[in-house]
């Protein structure tokens, strides 16, 4: 790295207890303007105006460095076991080359992380993970399982390339192989002697590719060549989109989740199956939970008033009549639904669709209303596309 490259990330840096990923210098030459930190790394969070970012994303494609998603890699004769010692979901039937999206839940049912497993073969797992530190979890839990597993975090770093354009950027980039990929499923692939993994997969509800990186030397060649045959077909550097997660309701970690919260509030419980054979750690807490019932649910809000400038920073209170029934988790202003929305942990008994609130957003009261979520394509029908 040249010594100007140095110069520009020392105004975001924290020292050397967080790590930059391998994209972490291109994607400031390509225009990004500021950084936050998810799993102990650096993470773009500024490319400009978010609303072009939204658009660039839903009509055309963006790039975007999520380096940050870790993946703590299962290995060893018992992996298959483990990884449904950890996980509320059934994986029994899980392919090699397929990806799931799972729970990894606590013995007090308590969900500590949402990530996606990859299957590489039958004896070698990935989690790539949101933000939570799973990989001293899932250590501590292999030392007293007596499971025959090694727990790692290998030399991984994951690109999205999200949007209605990506199919054919990544046949630019790649050849023709990884566009046949069918949703949620992934492909090994040689890059010149530089070894990937490309999945159908990523955190937009839009069309799109995750491409892992093996080999974090080739952070930046690996950048640069997806921008420079993408951008004659509209790919924009960018950084993953609040407006277009939260149109879709894609939890996000710490925000609109946390150890505290269980799959059933979530309204997660297709990702829980109690009546399998296999253990788990939450086994005994979950089916506890299901027999007493949750006292509060996360639903969709719309928001009435002036559109919201940015999102919110804080978690919003909810009232009825005076008394707080909730908060507000993530919020944002849709310029495609031209409301504003938001994700909210209620009270049971003001869930119900159509029922009416007050959001106290720092000081000023705005009328609200419950009503279905996703927001948008609630059908996963663009994801899921061809």
């Amino acid at each position: 790295m040249s010594a100007n490259k140095a110069e520009t990330f020392q105004k975001f840096s924290f020292g050397t207890q967080i790590r930059k990923s391998p994209y972490s210098d291109a994607a400031l030459r390509w225009g990004a303007k500021g950084f936050s930190v998810y799993n102990h790394m650096y993470i773009p969070r500024d490319f400009g105006d978010p609303v072009q970012n939204f658009w660039n994303l839903v009509n055309e494609a963006i790039l975007c460095d999520v380096g940050v998603e870790r993946q703590v890699e299962i290995t060893g004769r018992d992996a298959a076991r483990f990884v449904q010692y950890l996980s509320c979901r059934d994986l029994s039937k899980c392919q090699v080359g397929q990806c799931k999206y799972v729970l990894i839940t606590d013995q007090d049912g308590g969900i500590i992380n949402d990530p996606i497993l990859l299957k590489l073969a039958e004896d070698h797992f990935w989690l790539s993970i949101a933000d939570s530190d799973v990989l001293l979890w899932a250590k501590g839990l292999a030392v007293h399982s007596g499971m025959d597993v090694h727990i790692d975090e290998p030399d991984v770093s994951p690109l999205q390339l999200q949007g209605p354009q990506s199919r054919d950027i990544l046949r630019a980039a790649f050849g023709e192989g990884p566009t046949g990929l069918k949703y949620y499923r992934f492909t090994e692939h040689d890059w010149n002697g530089i070894p990937l993994i490309i999945s159908r997969t990523g955190w937009s509800s839009e069309l799109g590719y995750e491409i892992f990186l093996r080999d974090r030397t080739a952070g930046d060649r690996l950048w640069d060549h997806l921008m420079t045959v993408g951008q004659p077909l509209g790919l924009h550097p960018g950084h993953t989109s609040s407006i277009r997660r939260i149109e879709a309701a894609m939890l996000s970690y710490h925000a609109d989740m946390t150890l505290k919260n269980n799959p059933f509030e979530l309204g997660m419980d297709r990702l829980v199956d109690l009546e399998m054979e296999a253990d788990f750690v939450s086994k005994a807490a979950l089916k506890r939970i299901r027999k007493e019932g949750v006292s509060q649910l996360l639903v969709g809000l719309e928001i009435d008033g002036l559109p919201l400038v940015g999102s919110n920073d804080e978690h919003w209170p909810v009232t009825q009549n005076g008394n707080v029934v909730g908060h507000v988790t993530s919020a944002i202003h849709s310029p495609r639904l031209r409301k504003n929305i938001a994700l909210a942990m209620v009270a049971r008994e003001h869930a119900g669709t159509g029922t009416r609130a007050l959001v106290d957003i720092l000081a000023e009261p705005r009328n609200c209303e419950v009503v279905p979520i996703p927001f948008y394509d609630p059908g996963k029908a663009i994801a899921a596309q061809g």
